[in-house]
């Protein structure tokens, strides 16, 4: 069938804004990776220790699980584009407070402010579903994919930038006037979706939903430092869960939620939201005791592969390629073997990876190649289990439904990472390192870490079998064919 002229229009304007928002997901990564290797240096800098280095990272995890629904819902009433660009605003403004920070509780606020970085994906999401229905799946596998990539190159630029220019403050406003770069890009270059949801904001329901998760969150990743059975750690918890419970009932009985619950079954997103927090749980669970691993001395420890930090980096790096070249193949592979299919794959190959990975612990070349299968396959979900949840997702609501997906699935991994933490000092052995006595986590712990992750992506396998109307591919449409909605759209107007 030949394409209508329309068709053909809307095609090339939907690449035009896809690569202007890769460009925009490769800053996305490389802020994402930037901080890893400076931490070290920020210590030092502001005189702080472990403990505290520590939240760096834990304030950007929680409060880019309070701002990513939020700015979901926002872009779904009011405009993607219009979020977007008040997104990648705050988030410059955050970099640059990061950056001549004078003292590490303004750090600490800056890091705050990068958080909606989280919220590019969802909008970005739904500008590409708006424009072209058909190719979303692609575009979102090249957004993604390039996300992956600039997480690798800025964990390897970051540290090298450091050893050359030996000031702080210059590495870290590289990300700053990167992200300054992409607002006149967003404001002048990516369009405006025209789809508004009905209805208001929730802002109960977004207190509710928002205080529960940074509660749960905040006892489960200092849990480790406050101890598993603090009464700071349990009263945490529960005090989360039980505003969480709260924020379901609530939802059920306004008449606009924040989240409409039973879009969650009807519209068969349930499934692949929990299947994000399988795969979310299991990936980043897993990353540091895979980066230590590889790093731990054999000679010393008894196990590991002893790699130097550069040789680290480089590993990493083509892990991150192998996790590039499966999300950019999934939505081919996809059409070929289903949507469905294609999860599944991806997660059976993260079993055999890691079931690789203890098997040959003890040989380099296999257990990198075991990696590497496991990145490929790790790819091909990312790739993949977006692109059914905004196919699946009501028109109107494709941002929320993406920032769920988002949420699920970085709030897993923070549990997935303080549960792996936990196994790691429960089997420590004591070490004589230059004559000085020590204790590290023995090889126990990280057979079992890779084993709990086989266990996590074998049930993602399961649970994608149950996956309902992803029988279909994600492929293009025909090119002039009507494109069938989600959900019978709602009134639609021009922001």
């Amino acid at each position: 069938m030949k394409s209508s002229p329309i068709a053909g229009a809307k095609a090339t304007a939907a690449g035009g804004a896809v690569g202007f928002l890769i460009v925009m997901e490769f800053g996305s990564g490389l802020l994402q990776g930037w901080f890893p290797p400076l931490l070290a240096r920020i210590g030092t800098e502001f005189n702080v220790g472990d403990a505290a280095l520590n939240w760096v990272s834990v304030v950007y995890l929680l409060m880019t699980v309070a701002f990513v629904p939020i700015i979901g819902k926002l872009g779904d009433l009011y405009g993607h584009k219009r979020l977007l660009l008040v997104t990648v605003s705050l988030v410059a403004v955050g970099s640059v407070i990061v950056a001549f920070a004078p003292n590490f509780s303004i750090l600490l606020l800056g890091r705050a402010l990068q958080a909606p970085l989280g919220a590019f994906l969802p909008l970005e999401f739904a500008i590409v579903r708006s424009k072209s229905e058909g190719t979303a799946g692609r575009s979102i596998a090249k957004l993604v994919g390039a996300l992956t990539v600039g997480g690798a190159i800025g964990a390897m630029v970051s540290g090298i930038l450091l050893a050359m220019v030996d000031n702080l403050t210059v590495v870290l406003l590289v990300p700053a006037v990167f992200m300054f770069l992409c607002i006149p890009v967003v404001a002048w270059l990516v369009p405006e979706t025209t789809l508004r949801s009905a209805g208001t904001v929730d802002w109960p329901g977004a207190a509710l939903l928002t205080t529960g998760l940074l509660s749960t969150l905040l006892g489960i990743a200092n849990a480790s430092n406050w101890g598993w059975t603090s009464g700071l750690t349990i009263g945490s918890i529960v005090f989360g869960l039980v505003l969480l419970a709260v924020w379901l009932q609530v939802e059920r009985r306004v008449k606009y939620p924040l989240v409409d619950l039973s879009v969650l079954t009807t519209s068969g997103i349930g499934l692949p939201i929990l299947g994000a927090s399988l795969f979310g749980a299991q990936m980043f669970g897993s990353q540091t005791a895979g980066a230590l691993f590889i790093m731990t001395n054999p000679d010393t420890h008894g196990f590991g592969l002893g790699l130097e930090a550069a040789s680290v980096g480089i590993v990493f790096l083509v892990l991150a390629l192998a996790t590039f070249a499966g999300a950019t193949l999934g939505d081919r592979i996809a059409a070929r073997i289903t949507a469905k299919s294609t999860v599944v794959l991806g997660s059976l190959l993260g079993v055999l990876s890691y079931a690789a990975m203890i098997g040959f612990s003890a040989s380099t070349v296999p257990f990198l190649s075991a990696m590497l299968i496991g990145a490929f396959g790790n790819g091909l979900i990312l790739g993949v289990l977006p692109a059914i949840v905004v196919k699946k997702a009501p028109e109107d609501s494709v941002a929320v439904a993406s920032a769920l997906y988002n949420t699920s699935r970085t709030a897993a991994g923070s549990v997935g990472g303080a549960v792996f933490a936990l196994v790691m000092s429960a089997f420590l052995v004591t070490l004589q390192i230059d004559g000085e006595t020590t204790t590290a986590s023995g090889n126990t712990s990280y057979l079992l870490v890779w084993g709990i992750c086989a266990v996590l992506s074998l049930v993602l396998a399961l649970v994608a079998l149950k996956f309902r109307g992803t029988d279909e591919n994600l492929a293009p449409q025909s090119a002039g064919a009507e494109s069938t909605p989600s959900a019978p759209p709602q009134k639609e107007h021009k922001a």
